[in-house]
């Protein structure tokens, strides 16, 4: 379903109009379960998060005209961060303590810091090799985990040019970070 008629049924949804809600529920929840189930990993608890969200879009569709976003973007994004929500929520207080200390001791080994700082360095030169839109769609994808739709709508391409644009330049990358880790002959 394009984006375009997504923001046109939030906009009659905004309104309160019941059966661009039901259209729009049913066109665009096949997607918003996927995205619940990846991140929740249980199929009832996805099921319940649907729901909640939909309630959210019902009672927050107006403020999806002022948020400059794409229309699936702007329903992913609710979805996401309720699904992070209820994972924060499930997750016992001891295990963040465990988390604590194990980070804390990961953190004490400065070799190990120095490589991870080291390998960021460089990953960040080579994207700064690329093109700007290039290295914004790489982030986009392998760090806030958009999907290849959701990045053709932000940048206004055809998917199988963002496929394109993913695949060149992660080859590119790779590329990019062999030749740095080869030492220098001289």
């Amino acid at each position: 379903m394009p984006s375009d008629e997504i923001a046109v049924l939030l906009s009659r949804v905004a309104l309160k109009d019941r059966s661009a809600f039901s259209v729009l529920y049913s066109r665009s929840s096949p997607k918003l379960f996927a995205i619940c189930l990846r991140i929740l990993r249980d199929r009832a608890d996805a099921e319940e998060a649907l729901q909640d969200v939909f309630m959210k879009i019902w009672q927050r569709a107006e403020s999806f005209a002022s948020s400059g976003n794409g229309a699936m973007g702007w329903l992913a994004a609710i979805t996401r961060y309720h699904c992070i929500d209820r994972l924060r929520l499930r997750r016992p207080p001891a295990e963040e303590l465990e988390t604590v200390i194990d980070l804390a001791d990961s953190a004490a080994d400065p070799e190990k810091s120095a490589v991870l700082r080291s390998e960021g360095k460089r990953i960040d030169t080579c994207l700064q090799a690329l093109d700007p839109d290039r290295a914004r769609a790489v982030r986009h994808a392998y760090v806030e985990g958009l999907s290849y739709q959701e990045l053709a709508d932000r940048f206004a391409v055809p998917l199988n040019t963002m496929r394109t644009w993913l695949r060149r330049s992660l080859l590119k990358l790779r590329e990019c970070m062999d030749d740095d880790a080869r030492p220098e002959q001289g």
